[in-house]
Parts: C-alpha cells; structure tokens; sequence
C-alpha cells in the first residue's frame, strides 16, 4: 500500500497533500504544534473552541453552521489533544468532492475559506476576545474537565501520569487545569493566541482527490504565515531508580489498579515495532494475556488493557478490580509480563497481535483523518512514514524481538483507587 504524499513548503506553513480517489469527501486539517508548558496549556486548550464558535464573518455559532450546510453539508471539528510532550491543537474541514456534484461550487476553496476564517479571522472587540464568548467557551472546558474527574477510569489514567512524570510536561493534560480557568481572560486568551498564530509548528493536510497545483496557488493566496522555527521537545530518558506506589481512597465501588513502565523506546527508534506488539500480546486486545488470564480466567478484573505512549516511551497497564481483590489482580498482572520476559508466548498469541495490529492500521487508513492521523505521527517525531516498511516491519517483529523488549520494561509508579474501607479477599 502506498500513500501519494506531496510535500510543499510555503514559509511558515507545511503544507502535506496525499492525492487519493478513495473518498468522495476531500479533508483538509490543520495541526499547530507547540511545548506543553504549565504557563499556556489551560488557554490553549480553550482556543480552537472559541476560535470555531465566533469568526469575524459568522460571529455566532449558529451562522458558522448555517453557512456549513449551505457548502453541501460541510462538517468543521476542533481538537486537542497531545502527542508525547507536544500540545497539538487541531482544526478540520471536511467537503464534499466538487467533481461528484451537479452545479460547480468550488468547494476545494470554499473549504479553505472556512479554515482561514475560523483561524486566522477570529471575532475580535476592541482588540480582544469577545467577553460573552470566552466566558461560555469556559464554562464548557470546565465541565469537561470536571467529567474526567466523575469517570474514574480516565482519573485514574491522568493520575498515574501526574505521579509518575509529576516534573516532566507530560504530566500536563492536554485540556488544561481546572483552577487555571478563572485567571483566563480575553486579554490574556488573545495572547496566547497571537503566540499560536506566530510561533506554532504549523501542519495543513489535504485529502482526497484533488488538483495539487490549484491547493498550492489557494494556500499563497489565503493564509500568510512568517517562517518560524522548528520545534522539539526535549527527549531526555529518565532512570527509574525504585518504583512508587500511590493510593487513593475515595467514596467509590470498582477500584483502580493503574501501573506505568518507562520503556525507553519512542516511535521512530529501531525497537519501536517489536515494543508495540510486546504491548499487543501483553494487553492491547481482547486476545491479549491481560484480558485472558486477569479478566477471563481469574476473574480478578472488570476490564485489563495495556497502553503504548509512542512519544513518551511509557507502557501503562490498566485495570479495574474490586477493591478487595486489588493485591491479588496485582500479583497476576505482573506475572503476565514476566510470562512474556520468559518467553512464554505462542505462535498464535504472536501472529494474531501481528494480525490484528494490521488489520487495525488497514482500518485507520481507510478514513482521511485516519490518513492525516498516521502520518502525523511521522512528523511530530521527524520520522517519515512509509506505509509499506511499516507492514514489512510488523511482519518481521519475531518473539525473541518481543523477549527483548519486554525486558526493557522498568516500573516505575503503582496507582491504587480503592475503596475507603476495603477489606482485603483472598
């Protein structure tokens, strides 16, 4: 499989277009890059949503999604999210491709007429945000905060994190700090915003089948962005020295038993492959040893997952369990890796995960913000992708390469959420 990706460079501006008959829709996305950093993170979390729900033209929601619907049922989405140590913040227009439709719309521009409105041409009074909107636009951040806090899985999730990388930026969530709210203003919110628009890593991907040399031409035309600087977080690998561990008791009914490894090993390096499917086999999927044996077998959990942090080089192990069974849940968890550092694992176990793992990025590249997905995965890490090499590479991984990787592996935090009396079970 191969991905027709065309690369242009147009002063601060990167622009990636991966010409493709596939869909009938063309994606066009925008990515801004930058540190996560305490400083900025709750106000850059809350950007792309007031960006999106006032522009200069259409200052109301209502407006923006009315003239959506007049550009054939045109979708705009906003995100944030991080990748390692990177605050990435998103912003996405999909159309419908012109050639499939009777009269002659030029969507392809209309679509980047809406980017560059929703960007670049903000609702701005008296050279600031509007009042009414940052304040509604924190309301809504707020209780998305707050709902990260009432489901304990993703709690748990965030505070294995924070206890594990408590002075590392990746302790940040992308989304902000609740308590930081209040200070945000639209004076200080339009700050943080000409800092996005000026100093940001920025990333424009198109999707679909369209005219490279006409993007090209619309791009010069509508956003004009200054040549900025690369930029890099600092990948330094931290020694674990002695694990930690860390409980919480709180007024709750299923505990939390979440454990983090450093893995040392980040997307791009040579054993990247071979530690993803280690992570396959140890608790990415429903065939994997975490689900089979703590869930199935031992009935010790109501879920048990493995996760891979491809920038951070962390492997996290989550798992819900009766608090009176959390010690217990511990102790089997823990042989299922020792089981994969022994070598115990089979032909199947191997070349399902491998099977799966393909499957999945089938999957993901059969979506355009699947495409953009995977191959910015390559570029925040200075990576390339080559689909191909990926396949080949997954195919190659052997169970020696998995011995090893799993044996790169050191603990480093224990997260415990348990009950405020629990009294432990057998």
């Amino acid at each position: 499989m191969h991905l027709d990706e065309h690369k242009i460079q147009q002063n601060g501006l990167n622009i990636r277009i991966i010409k493709t008959e596939k869909f009938k829709t063309n994606q066009f996305v925008f990515k801004f890059k930058s540190l996560l950093s305490k400083d900025n993170v709750t106000a850059r979390a809350l950007l792309p949503y007031v960006l999106q729900s006032s522009t200069a033209k259409w200052p109301t929601t209502a407006l923006f999604r009315s003239h959506l619907d007049d550009l054939y049922g045109a979708s705009a989405s906003v995100d944030v999210n991080k990748k390692g140590e990177y605050h990435i913040l998103t912003f996405a227009v999909d159309v419908p491709n012109e050639k499939y439709l009777q009269d002659k719309t030029p969507l392809t521009e209309k679509a980047l007429e809406v980017l560059n409105e929703m960007i670049f041409n903000p609702l701005v009074e008296n050279g600031i945000f509007s009042e009414k909107v940052t304040e509604a636009e924190k309301r809504t951040l707020k209780q998305k905060l707050k709902a990260v806090k009432d489901d304990k899985m993703r709690y748990a999730s965030q505070r294995l994190v924070e206890e594990m990388c408590g002075d590392e930026a990746y302790a940040l969530h992308p989304n902000g700090i609740e308590s930081e709210l209040e200070h945000v203003k639209p004076e200080s919110l339009f700050e943080t915003y000409q800092q996005m628009i000026h100093h940001d890593e920025v990333d424009l991907y198109v999707v679909g089948d369209v005219d490279i040399a006409q993007i090209e031409t619309l791009c010069k035309e509508k956003f004009s962005l200054a040549n900025r600087k690369n930029i890099y977080a600092d990948h330094h690998l931290v020694h674990v020295d002695e694990s930690k561990k860390v409980v919480e008791k709180q007024q709750i009914k299923q505990g939390k038993l979440n454990i983090g490894y450093r893995s040392q090993t980040v997307y791009g390096d040579a054993d990247y492959l071979p530690m993803a499917v280690m992570n396959g086999i140890l608790g990415g999927f429903p065939h994997s040893k975490l689900f089979i044996n703590v869930r199935e077998k031992e009935s010790l959990a109501y879920y048990a997952a493995s996760r891979l942090e491809s920038h951070k080089g962390l492997i996290v192990i989550m798992s819900g369990v009766d608090p009176g069974k959390i010690d217990k849940a511990e102790e089997i968890i823990e042989q299922q890796l020792e089981a994969i550092r022994n070598g115990d694992i089979s032909d199947q176990e191997l070349s399902q995960t491998k099977a799966v793992m393909t499957n999945q990025m089938l999957e993901t590249l059969d979506s355009p913000r699947g495409i953009v997905e995977v191959l910015y995965q390559g570029e925040t890490a200075g990576i390339p992708v080559h689909i191909n090499e990926w396949f080949k590479g997954i195919e190659e991984v052997t169970k020696d390469h998995v011995i090893k990787a799993a044996n790169k592996l050191v603990k480093d935090t224990t997260y415990v959420l348990t009950a405020r009396e629990v009294a432990e079970s057998a």
